[in-house]
């Protein structure tokens, strides 16, 4: 995509990337929910197809919970059953045994059960997550990738699932500890009424502590989200642009405003870690202060016979215990927090408009086609009330090769991604063979349109994936007539594992004049009908481009070419050439004549094809302040 219809807005209503830091803070207010059904609802919609995992782990963390209150009373009952007139009574203790035993077998087991099917579970589930989510990401609008940071969507798809994780695994052991928490409380009422509510008095000093400590554990852990959010796409940015960061020498000044956003990112952390954890002495506070109660008052009773020494060990076991589900509790508060503002997320990107769709009842666009193009009244803009092209009308003849140039910001680049239908037109249509693009489906389109770009992406993988990436099916024979045909396959073979050599990132290890051959070599394969090239020699050196132009010869052959170029012996061998200026069609014929014109194309020309020694005086006032034909 040429680099001016990127630039921030500026003559293309495209909104800048740099938007999207503005919303940043709106977003992150929508976060920090400690409950929202509607979130979980939608992650319901995850769970939902495991169903049969989820009670079979809530009846394992069901019978867990049973075995751990029945572990006091065993206890309890083996001192008070199994001591008689200051002797011990074997069978009372033998059966006491055997029941300790019994208990703990089913103890083992819903444990084990509960961890590996819980476990098992928040992997599938989160899985699934993933895979919806990138299937979501392919299918949605340009629009909305223009306009979203690639850190942002990588830490939605990684961090955030990732904290549904912790969530999925322990909000299956939280309906455990409720129902603990409440059966040792109605377990210590039935064994003792009035012991039982001595020893819950302390529980009005944690809920006055909760009061406190629940607005503010809120706020720092929606403080961490943001910082965390904003961080990640700052490392995102300086990893893409670390070209640009090495060509100017900024790593100093770079690694000072990561390091700033790195150091809000960890004070935020440690405050939310803080608030999370500040719980954990002031519950075991709490538990101290029950058991001192229990020992001396209870101690008390035991001496005046009024209380058996067995159901007062039992208390000491049940208020060891009660206060484990609370701080579980408390920490899984957090763990709810963090899932809730995840799980804003994820639905935000799984929400995210599909606006590009196939109308239903969309035909397939026939192999046969005649490859013909045409633009009717077409308008078109990124932005409401900010159009790109307006009213632009133009038709491209099968087999015909046309350029499109003019000033930056004049919209070639648009008109050629409404051609696949990247963006739906506001006004007008675009055919394709006849056909409305909105008429047909996606897949048919792509099919007939292959497009080579000025910064080929290659994906990581071999060079036979990459060019036969348009169309998996083509043979090795296929593949390696198509590189020859454009001038790759010499380099090619010179790799290492020639065809079978695996890419680097994008690429990396191989020459741009290289990438773009490739590309020209997958376009070949992809045998579409209508070739569109966006720039597609605008970076190659001069040898390269020799190349390339040979390539151009056989990528042309026989098929519609839409092309968007500066250099001379693209635009000169074109069909005809079509000048936008400010979004409308000025100028239409082959070279001769719009130089004959003498107008915007001829000053274009000259300005970039002849030395300005050479050019005659008429072309030289009101020459438009553009940086090249592109």
């Amino acid at each position: 995509m040429a680099e001016a219809e990127r630039d921030e807005g500026r003559g293309t209503g495209r909104p800048p990337k740099a938007v999207v830091g503005s919303h940043l803070e709106k977003e992150e207010e929508m976060f920090g929910r400690a409950f929202d059904g509607r979130i979980i609802s939608r992650i319901w919609a995850f769970v939902s197809p495991y169903r049969a995992r989820v009670v079979i782990a809530v009846l394992a963390v069901l019978a867990f919970t049973g075995s751990q209150l029945l572990i006091p009373l065993i206890i309890g009952r083996a001192i008070d059953n199994g001591i008689v007139a200051g002797g011990l009574d074997r069978s009372g203790l033998v059966s006491a045994l055997v029941a300790f035993g019994v208990v703990i077998v089913v103890n083992f087991g819903a444990s084990y059960v509960q961890e590996t099917v819980v476990g098992r579970l928040a992997e599938d589930v989160l899985f699934d997550m993933r895979r919806a989510m990138f299937a979501h990401l392919q299918k949605v609008s340009l629009s909305f990738m223009d306009r979203t940071e690639v850190g942002r969507l990588m830490s939605r798809l990684q961090g955030d699932v990732n904290s549904m994780q912790e969530f999925l695994e322990t909000s299956v052991l939280s309906v455990g500890d409720i129902v603990l928490l409440f059966g040792i409380v109605g377990v210590m009422l039935w064994l003792d009424f009035r012991l039982g509510l001595l020893t819950l008095s302390v529980m009005p000093i944690l809920f006055i502590v909760r009061i406190v400590w629940l607005p503010r554990a809120k706020l720092a852990f929606m403080a961490a989200h943001q910082a965390n959010s904003t961080t990640n796409g700052a490392l995102a940015e300086g990893i893409h642009g670390v070209r640009a960061v090495q060509a100017m020498g900024r790593q100093k000044v770079n690694f000072e405003l990561y390091d700033d956003k790195a150091r809000a990112n960890l004070r935020a952390h440690l405050l939310a870690a803080k608030y999370a954890q500040v719980m954990v002495p002031i519950v075991d506070t709490l538990t101290g202060m029950a058991m001192a109660v229990v020992i001396v008052v209870g101690g008390s009773m035991v001496l005046n016979q009024s209380l058996e020494i067995g159901v007062m060990v039992a208390f000491l076991f049940y208020i060891q215990r009660f206060f484990d589900p609370i701080r579980s509790l408390t920490m899984q508060y957090s763990v709810m927090q963090r899932a809730m503002a995840s799980g804003q997320r994820i639905t935000e990107v799984l929400d995210v408009p599909v606006d590009i769709e196939d109308r239903p009842g969309a035909m397939v666009l026939p192999d046969d086609m005649d490859g013909s193009v045409r633009f009717e009244n077409v308008t078109f803009g990124y932005r409401k009330g900010q159009p790109v092209l307006k009213g632009v009308s133009f038709s491209v003849k099968p087999g015909e090769t046309v350029a499109l140039v003019g000033p930056t910001g004049s919209g070639k680049t648009s008109a050629m991604a409404l051609v696949h239908r990247f963006y739906d037109v506001w006004e007008g249509r675009v055919t394709v063979g006849g056909h409305d693009v909105r008429d047909l489906t996606q897949d048919s389109l792509g099919r007939q349109v292959a497009m080579v770009l000025q910064e080929p992406f290659l994906f990581t993988g071999t060079v036979l994936e990459n060019i036969r990436y348009h169309k998996q099916e083509a043979s090795l024979a296929e593949v390696m007539d198509a590189a020859r045909a454009v001038g790759a396959h010499e380099f090619i073979t010179a790799l290492p594992k020639g065809y079978e050599t695996e890419l680097e990132q994008r690429g990396g290890n191989l020459s741009l004049g290289q990438r773009q051959l490739i590309s020209f070599a997958r376009a070949l394969v992809a045998d579409a009908k209508i070739l569109v090239l966006d720039e597609a020699t605008a970076n190659i050196d001069s040898y390269t481009e020799m190349q390339i132009q040979k390539a151009l010869l056989r990528l042309l052959e026989g098929r519609t070419g839409l092309v968007i170029a500066h250099r001379l012996a693209t635009i000169r061998g074109a069909d005809r050439i079509i000048v936008l200026q400010n979004g409308e069609v000025v100028e239409n014929g082959n070279h001769d004549a719009l130089m004959a014109q003498r107008g915007l194309y001829a000053r274009l020309y000259s300005m970039n094809y002849a030395s300005f020694d050479d050019m005659p005086d008429e072309l030289l006032p009101d020459v438009p302040p553009v940086g090249g034909a592109t």
